[in-house]
């Protein structure tokens, strides 16, 4: 591909001489960049030919901007009427960018021949002689407008603000003009620059700093929540990656295709929507959603609202075979999970009559047929022709009524569309038979369409102003445009963006069943998967994830990403959401000998920084178990915890404790602390303060880590055997029981904690009445090893 198009240039470039393009003002260099673009060479060519039939003996660099302007930046669309403007050009009516910019404007909107040239003209200003008079008025007002901050300024207010307003008022005026005009009154009122005028202006920055400074001493507010406290949006957070087009004016984007039945059918499609924004979002109900699909979730349903739109949630069910009712329970559960409300909630065979419809008309303008040839000889790039190609319309209606009927047995024959898709497939399947009961309509159907003939005629049906894909489907952005065109439907627009993807990771539904079923996690679920399914099982909060779709944002590449980056989203929602409490994995028995007069229980605050959000009160006895690791026998300098030479703190308590004596078992492992407490207010401030329970829960505790040895599982150069071969064997640790304090004992599925000093944990699904079980969402620090 690359040699043909590289032999297509060297082709473009023999045809056309550099000079052609100089002799009009292009630098040799940016002729030569615009020969290898063959499209736009010849479109260039054309427009130099046409001009020097239109009287010019040569070119000038003015009416040759203007050219290139047209060649270049003309939308596919309204190309036809590049005769016009290069009449106009060539004749002078057209002298400026501000001219051409809105003559294209005005076709844009105006797109159908014939063209309204009075209209054209009336609206690009042909004919229009703006007198130096009007432009020193114009100026007069505006400087009339601003002429108290201008004085309070001077020459620190910025001029553009009066050139742009003078421009509003004459639209085709010369900018040189108002510019000059600008000066010389601006120069007038305030007379020539002083010294101060000279200063560098001090800028908002630096007039901050001081206050930046103390700021950054004060707790910041959460960068995923506004200063009201609520969470930001996904478009906040994302930001304005692409500019959309507005309601109705879909004939504005690049590639889509204009009729004569266009903007009578958009017209309709406004009335229909009431000018406002309807977005869709379409799974197939064959799996459980994941990650990257929570980026499309945030984008068609925040797009949507923050434009106040709708939502769609429409079930791809078009294929009956793979589709299961837990499937569509489990999209509506995530979407609602994630914090969305779908508008409605439809399903691709709601249109099953509709879309039969569509093909019938298909078949009858000659842009379909009944195909007899294999499924395996028709995949791939470059197979046969159909022999079936040119078979008459009738016969393919008959034979398509058969595949209706149940006359034609399954993988005979299919519904074939006469068209090439971008990507170089030609024909693709529009129907094909499955005797197969669909989940809804029975057995009144056993023929189905495919995606490539349902997407665009669903969102047609639905009157879908924005159709939002991932890039792979940039390639059937043709097909989408000339199939709805071709049945006489309304064509929305698509727009495509890329997919989210994360490392050490596989969210294939087919590779994900396949470690389902070899024993490698136990459910979709599995907080070891990036379902979403298995992300609220492990705890992770939906607005950290809607922050993590935001902060990814919206572009045209693919994007994969290390899992510590979804992490890092995890922790800041959870560091203000989620109440402390204290945990002992590994626990170690300390014994207080003079507990005395000690409190029984201790107050303990849910966030420690910020009091006012309430607290809980814990057990305070003789027995305390500590984690094993806070206690060694001896310390050196930068041991900060328990050791016998060493005293520490207990969080919360207000005492420090001091080992007396070491109790070990037969094989030598200290198995109890006997210590003493004092008051921390009656002894020097201890070097550390560690957590610690009284009367604890016994849970049960999982501990995850990624489930993948290598960043790419699926790449066979990176593992040859297979990602079944790169499972990491200690991906999940089980602590049968570990102590948790019992603030948590009446916690309730997916409740959220910090146990303090451990990490981030959630109350799992096989908790029972005798034991509770969390996992480990994240360590409350990012393991270095990640990076």
């Amino acid at each position: 591909m690359r040699v043909e198009k590289e032999a297509r240039c060297s082709r473009t470039m023999a045809a056309i001489d550099v000079s052609l393009f100089t002799g009009i003002g292009l630098s040799e260099q940016k002729a030569k960049e615009t020969i290898k673009n063959e499209h736009v060479s010849q479109l260039l060519k054309l427009a130099i030919e046409q001009a020097k039939r239109c009287g010019l003996s040569s070119v000038d660099k003015d009416v040759g901007k203007l050219l290139y302007n047209v060649a270049t930046r003309l939308k596919k669309q309204i190309q036809s009427h590049q005769g016009l403007l290069v009449d106009y050009i060539a004749t002078k009516k057209i002298t400026t960018e501000l001219q051409l910019n809105a003559a294209m404007d005005y076709l844009l909107h105006n797109p159908l021949p014939p063209v309204d040239t009075t209209r054209l003209e009336q609206e690009s200003g042909v004919g229009v002689a703006i007198t130096p008079e009007q432009v020193e008025e114009a100026v007069e007002e505006v400087m009339e407008k601003y002429k108290k901050e201008l004085l309070e300024k001077r020459y620190n207010f910025s001029a553009g603000i009066l050139m742009g307003e003078a421009r509003n008022k004459l639209k085709f005026a010369d900018g040189k003009m108002i510019k000059n005009e600008v000066d010389m009154q601006v120069l007038h009122l305030l007379g020539p620059k002083t010294e101060a005028d000279r200063q560098k202006p001090v800028t908002k920055k630096a007039e901050n700093t001081k206050q930046n400074e103390s700021r950054s001493k004060e707790p910041q507010t959460e960068s995923f929540l506004n200063p009201d406290g609520s969470i930001k949006s996904f478009m906040q957070v994302a930001g304005e990656a692409v500019h959309f087009h507005k309601v109705g004016e879909n004939y504005k984007t690049d590639g889509y295709v204009i009729n004569e039945h266009t903007m009578e059918r958009l017209k309709k499609h406004v009335e229909a929507v009431k000018g406002k924004v309807h977005s869709r979002f379409p799974p197939e109900p064959n799996g459980i959603l994941h990650i990257g699909h929570a980026k499309a979730i945030n984008f068609n349903f925040g797009f949507a609202k923050a434009m106040g739109g709708f939502t769609y949630l429409r079930y791809d069910d078009t294929n009956p075979e793979k589709e299961e009712e837990k499937f569509f329970t489990a999209i509506l559960d995530m979407v609602q999970w994630l914090g969305y409300q779908p508008f409605k909630v439809t399903h691709a065979s709601d249109y099953f009559q509709e879309l039969y419809d569509f093909a019938v008309v298909l078949i009858k303008k000659g842009f379909a047929y009944v195909c007899h040839m294999k499924s395996d000889d028709i995949k791939g790039f470059n197979p046969p022709d159909s022999p079936w190609r040119n078979r008459s319309k009738e016969e393919s209606l008959r034979l398509f009524e058969d595949m209706k009927a149940g006359k034609i047995a399954e993988g005979e024959a299919t519904l074939r569309m006469k068209h090439i898709l971008e990507e170089g497939k030609k024909d693709p399947v529009a129907y094909r038979i499955k005797f197969t009961p669909h989940h809804r309509t029975g057995d009144k159907w056993c023929i189905y369409p495919t995606y490539d003939f349902t997407h665009c005629l669903c969102d047609s049906l639905e009157n879908i102003t924005h159709s939002l894909c991932t890039k792979e489907f940039q390639s059937r952005r043709s097909s989408y445009y000339w199939l709805c065109n071709i049945v006489d439907a309304y064509c929305p627009v698509q727009w495509e963006y890329g997919r989210l993807n994360l490392n050490y990771a596989v969210v294939s539904k087919r590779k994900i069943g396949k470690l389902i079923s070899e024993g490698h996690v136990r459910d979709w679920d599995d907080p070891r998967l990036f379902t979403l399914t298995a992300l609220r099982r492990r705890g992770f909060p939906p607005e950290a994830i809607n922050y993590f779709c935001g902060k990814v944002g919206v572009t045209m590449s693919q994007t994969i990403l290390h899992p510590s980056m979804l992490e890092a989203c995890v922790r800041e929602v959870l560091n203000v959401s989620a109440p402390r409490a204290m945990a002992v994995l590994d626990p170690l028995k300390v014994t207080i000998t003079n507990f005395g007069d000690a409190p029984n229980d201790v107050n303990v605050p849910n966030f420690p920084a910020n009091e006012a959000k309430g607290s809980h009160r814990v057990p305070f006895t003789a027995t305390v178990f500590i984690e094993r690791d806070d206690f060694r026998e001896k310390s050196d300098k930068n041991y900060k915890r328990l050791s016998t030479d060493q005293p520490v703190g207990l969080r919360h308590t207000g005492y420090v404790i001091t080992v007396e004596k070491v109790i070990k078992d037969d094989d030598g492992n200290v198995c109890e602390l006997l210590a003493s407490c004092k008051r921390s207010a009656e002894t020097d401030k201890p070097k550390g303060f560690i957590h610690w329970v009284c009367e604890p829960l016994v849970c049960e505790v999982r501990l995850y880590e990624i489930l993948f040895h290598h960043k790419h599982p699926e790449d066979k150069n990176v593992v040859p055997g297979g990602f079944l071969t790169d499972i990491n064997k200690n991906s999940m640790q089980v602590i049968p029981n570990a102590y948790v304090d019992v603030s948590v004992k009446n916690a309730k599925l997916y409740d959220r904690f910090q146990f303090e000093r451990v990490g981030f944990f959630t109350v799992d699904r096989d908790t029972t009445s005798t034991k509770m079980v969390f996992n480990r969402t994240v360590t409350l620090k990012e393991d270095p090893g990640k990076k």
